[in-house]
């Protein structure tokens, strides 16, 4: 393992021992970006099925700016060390970064892999959506109209 990925997961160890300190934050994440930046989130726990601290993680790192990313790793409260992410968070993580590396493993063995190592025979989203023709979006749905507001250059 590299001493940057060493160091993320020091970044992880520290938010968890810091911001975990309810039933509510249990899991802290932090991830990497190209550029060497680093971002952190924890879990937020619900009984509707809160976001996990990658996905929390994932999300500060668009907020700031971030571009591709290159690892990521998660680590339990109480001193329960790195964790292997569940396996909802491998589908976003493969969907959203195919090239992304997770820190998996015991203490003594910890060790990054590329996240589709984690997704043996997986389903990949983009491999199954439809071809969409060039122009204006049309969109399957109508757009909902909103009195008052106007249809944005994006839209």
């Amino acid at each position: 393992m590299r001493d940057t990925d060493r160091a993320l997961v020091q970044a992880a160890t520290a938010v968890a021992k810091l911001r975990c300190r309810s039933d509510n934050h249990t899991v802290a994440a932090a991830v990497r970006s190209a550029d060497g930046r680093v971002f952190s989130g924890v879990n937020v726990y619900h009984f509707t099925g809160g976001p996990c601290a990658e996905v929390v993680a994932l999300g500060a790192a668009a907020t700031q700016g971030a571009g591709e990313l290159e690892t990521i790793v998660a680590v339990g409260d109480r001193g329960r060390g790195v964790l292997p992410p569940c396996g909802r968070c491998r589908q976003v993580l493969l969907d959203y970064f195919p090239a992304i590396r997770v820190i998996v493993g015991p203490p003594d063995g910890l060790r990054a892999v590329p996240v589709s190592d984690l997704l043996p025979e997986t389903y990949v989203w983009s491999d199954h959506q439809a071809e969409v023709p060039a122009g204006p979006r049309t969109g399957v749905w109508p757009l909902p109209v909103v009195p008052g507001s106007r249809q944005s250059a994006e839209d």
